[in-house]
């Protein structure tokens, strides 16, 4: 298998990237390590900025934990059950995550439900809360799109334009991802076949590098609970539905043929562009937080020690 990546008209030739390293006689892929920086890497803003606005940070750290284990639960979940096909014949492979498979939205739709169950619980404000959660979640997938660059997957359709990505065929996850006018344009170099392709991988990363900038220069400047949320599921969905109108290796909804997470970025759009201007128009602002359940939970757990000793 070769292991070069080229961008030639960036005039970029990458060489030896491979798709993770060994410990022994266990193969650690790249994918599993950047989605755990990039989940590292989140939860840590997302503790910051939640002590910027005042959350308890411990009770933050349990709604990170279980919001992420549901989260990545959710993800394969939603993987698989759109891929089916190809898992059906060894649905034990549908276990083994380290070679990719885990869907964004599917991570996301999880990881609301979770959010909003745990602050019920909490007695916390689900808007509020996801207003701080959400830029773990970007940052998360800034990093994650690379894992999808080292197991050259996710990548779009054939393209000669100026961000043109060069695979080698043998090196690729599934023929399955290719299409007739990518080896109708294939290029040979050194007697190994590249197709040419979008890096749809680094179109995303870009875009959500940008939004996670939009976002940390409005957070302080947000009119009501819910806007940072809810702008990231408008401004996210808006450029998932182009890119993933790009994309070669999409799911499907069964038996229609459509591309499953572009019909649920569109629907995100509808549905978050709808909300907001309900809350403009409502006079909704920022509120006080309820956290009379996390402070009193707190006071409690200390008491109980004091009257232990």
């Amino acid at each position: 298998m070769d292991t070069s990546i080229i961008f030639p008209h960036l005039h970029i030739t990458l060489n030896n990237v491979e798709k993770g390293f060994h410990i022994g006689s266990f193969f650690i892929a790249f994918y599993g390590v950047i989605i755990a920086i990039g989940m590292l890497v989140g939860v840590s803003f997302i503790l910051k900025e939640a002590k910027r606005v005042g959350f308890d940070e411990d009770g933050f750290l349990d709604i990170c934990i279980i919001t992420i284990i549901v989260g990545v639960i959710g993800a394969r979940l939603y993987y698989v059950i759109f891929a089916w096909d190809y898992y059906k014949a060894n649905p034990l492979s549908a276990f083994n995550i380290r070679q990719g498979g885990l869907a964004i939205y599917g991570g996301i739709l999880a990881g609301i439900a979770s959010v909003m169950v745990l602050c019920k619980l909490k007695k916390l404000k689900f808007l509020a809360v996801a207003d701080v959660a959400i830029f773990g979640v970007i940052i998360g997938q800034i990093c994650g799109r690379w894992g999808n660059f080292f197991n050259r997957e996710a990548f779009g359709a054939y393209t000669d334009g100026p961000f043109a990505m060069l695979l080698p065929l043998n090196a690729i996850r599934s023929l399955d991802d290719t299409t007739a006018e990518m080896m109708e344009h294939i290029t040979s170099i050194n007697g190994v076949d590249f197709i040419s392709v979008h890096p749809t991988f680094l179109y995303e990363s870009l875009w959500n590098l940008g939004l996670l900038i939009f976002l940390l220069f409005l957070r302080k400047k947000k009119k009501f609970d819910g806007q940072i949320f809810i702008l990231y599921l408008i401004i996210y969905g808006a450029g998932r539905f182009w890119i993933e109108g790009l994309r070669t290796d999409q799911l499907k909804l069964w038996a229609t043929g459509l591309p499953v997470s572009q019909l649920l970025a569109g629907l995100l759009v509808v549905l978050g562009t709808a909300l907001y201007v309900y809350f403009i128009k409502s006079g909704a602002e920022v509120s006080t937080v309820n956290y009379e359940g996390a402070k009193t939970e707190k006071i409690d757990q200390e008491t109980e020690k004091e009257q232990g000793n």
